[in-house]
C-alpha cells in the first residue's frame, strides 16, 4: 500500500514537473502574442469615461475566459484526433501573426494620420452628451472580445504545438494553465495600465508626491507606444521562429548561415533571432499582398 502510493505521488511530480517545463516554455513562445494582446487591448478602452474604464475591462475578461473555454477542449479534440493538424494548424498561426504585424506597420506608415483621426472622433464621441454611452462600450466590448478570439487561438495554436508529443493529461494541464495565466496576467495588467492616467493625476495632485504624478502621466502614453512596437517586433520574431523551425528546409538554411559566420553562444542567438524576425517580415509581407489581391478582386 505505502508503495504504491509513493509511486502515485511519484507519478505525480513527474507530470507536475512537465507541466511546469512545457509551461515555460509555450509562455515564452506565446509572449509576440501577450504584447500585442496587451496594447490591442489597453487601446479598446479609448475613449471611455474614466468611472467605466475596469468594468470594460472586466466585461472583455469574461469574454477572454468564454473564448479559451471553447478554444481549450477544441485544442484537445484536434490534438487526440487528428494529430496531423497540429503542425498545420501551427503554421497558420505564424502565418497570421507575421501577417497582423506586417499590416500594422504598413497601416501606421501609410495610414497613421487617418487612424489618430480615427481615434480623436472616438473620444469626441464619448464626450457629446447626445451619443448613447451605452451602445459605444458594448460596440467596444464585442470588438475587444472578437479581438481576443483571434489571439486566443493564436496563443492556444502555440502552445498545442509545444505538448503535441506529451499524453492527454500533461496537455489539458498546460493548455489550461496557459489560458488562465494568460487571461488573468493580460487583463490585469491591462487593468493596471489604464488606470496609470488615473493614477498619476492623483499624485500630482499632492504636494508630497507632485514630481511622481507627473512622471507617470508623462510615462503613461510612452508605455502604451512602447507596448505596441514590443508587441510587433514580437509577432515578427515568434510569428518567423514558428515558420522557420516548421519549414526544414528554411531552418536548414539559417544553420548553415550560423556555421559559414563561424559564431556561436549570444552571437549565434542573435543570428537566428535576426533570421527568425526577418523570415517574419518576409512572411508577412507576401501574405498580406495575397489579401490585398484578393480583396481588390472580389471588389471587382
Amino acid at each position: 500500500m505505502a508503495t504504491s502510493l509513493l509511486a502515485l505521488l511519484d507519478d505525480i511530480t513527474s507530470v507536475l514537473d512537465d507541466v511546469a517545463i512545457l509551461s515555460k516554455l509555450a509562455a515564452k513562445k506565446t509572449s509576440g502574442v501577450l504584447g500585442d494582446d496587451l496594447a490591442l487591448n489597453a487601446q479598446q478602452v479609448t475613449g471611455v469615461a474614466a468611472e467605466r474604464e475596469l468594468p470594460v475591462v472586466w466585461a472583455v475578461a469574461k469574454g477572454s475566459f468564454i473564448n479559451k473555454a471553447i478554444l481549450v477542449p477544441a485544442a484537445l479534440a484536434i490534438s487526440a484526433w487528428a494529430p496531423w493538424a497540429v503542425t498545420p494548424l501551427l503554421m497558420v498561426g505564424g502565418a497570421f501573426l507575421c501577417f497582423e504585424g506586417f499590416e500594422k506597420v504598413a497601416h501606421k506608415l501609410l495610414h497613421g494620420s487617418a487612424a489618430e483621426a480615427e481615434r480623436e472622433a472616438h473620444g469626441r464621441a464619448a464626450a457629446d452628451p447626445a451619443v448613447d454611452l451605452v451602445a459605444l462600450e458594448e460596440d467596444k466590448i464585442k470588438g475587444a472580445v472578437r479581438t481576443d478570439f483571434i489571439l486566443s487561438a493564436e496563443i492556444i495554436a502555440i502552445t498545442l504545438g509545444t505538448v503535441a508529443g506529451s499524453d492527454f493529461t500533461t496537455r489539458l494541464l498546460v493548455l489550461t494553465s496557459i489560458a488562465l495565466l494568460m487571461t488573468v496576467g493580460v487583463y490585469g495588467l491591462v487593468a493596471g495600465i489604464v488606470k496609470l492616467d488615473d493614477a498619476g493625476l492623483a499624485l500630482s495632485r499632492k504636494p508630497a508626491t507632485r514630481g511622481l504624478g507627473q512622471a507617470i502621466l508623462t510615462a503613461a502614453p510612452w508605455l502604451m507606444k512602447a507596448l505596441s512596437v514590443a508587441g510587433t517586433a514580437a509577432m515578427f520574431l515568434v510569428g518567423g521562429g514558428i515558420l522557420t523551425h516548421g519549414l526544414p528546409w528554411l531552418h536548414g538554411a539559417i544553420q548553415q548561415l550560423v556555421v559559414a559566420l563561424g559564431v556561436g553562444g549570444f552571437a549565434q542567438t542573435l543570428v537566428e533571432l535576426l533570421a527568425d524576425a526577418l523570415s517574419g517580415i518576409i512572411a508577412g509581407g507576401l501574405v498580406v499582398a495575397v489579401v490585398t489581391l484578393v480583396q481588390r478582386l472580389r471588389g471587382r
